[in-house]
């Protein structure tokens, strides 16, 4: 692995996010490292996090998502936006660590109807 200083590295290279954001991915690429810059206060320290960079023209396309990885992703986020004691499944991710269930079931905040997707009449919580 190569690498470079902060602030000496070539046009070309990119980070992951920098990829992702233009639709890339590295490809199996060895990364390029780039060390962080002189901590004034630790100047003698070591970079504990190096930046890793990918050169552009090597990078490849990003493959499409399958119907299987979206089924997968798509349960992730179900259990991230249903209250496990009314079984609505919120448009928004809802606070399951801290109350343990949504605001409406918490303490009573009502919720707006637009907001979340009702459970199903026959009574497992999941919509038709």
């Amino acid at each position: 692995m190569s690498g470079y200083d902060w602030g000496t590295a070539p046009e070309g290279l990119a980070t992951r996010r920098q990829l992702r954001a233009k639709g890339l991915r590295p490809a199996g690429q060895t990364p390029i490292v780039l060390r962080c810059r002189k901590c004034r206060t630790y100047p003698e320290r070591v970079c504990t996090r190096p930046t890793f960079l990918y050169r552009i023209d090597r990078a490849l396309p990003v493959r499409p998502m399958t119907l299987a990885q979206e089924r997968a992703l798509d349960r992730a986020m179900e259990a991230r936006q249903r209250c496990p004691r009314c079984c609505r499944r919120y448009h928004r991710v809802i606070p399951l660590r801290r109350f343990g269930s949504c605001l409406e079931c918490h303490d009573g905040t009502p919720a707006d109807p637009s907001t979340y997707i009702a459970p199903a009449a026959d009574g497992h919580g999941v919509a038709a």
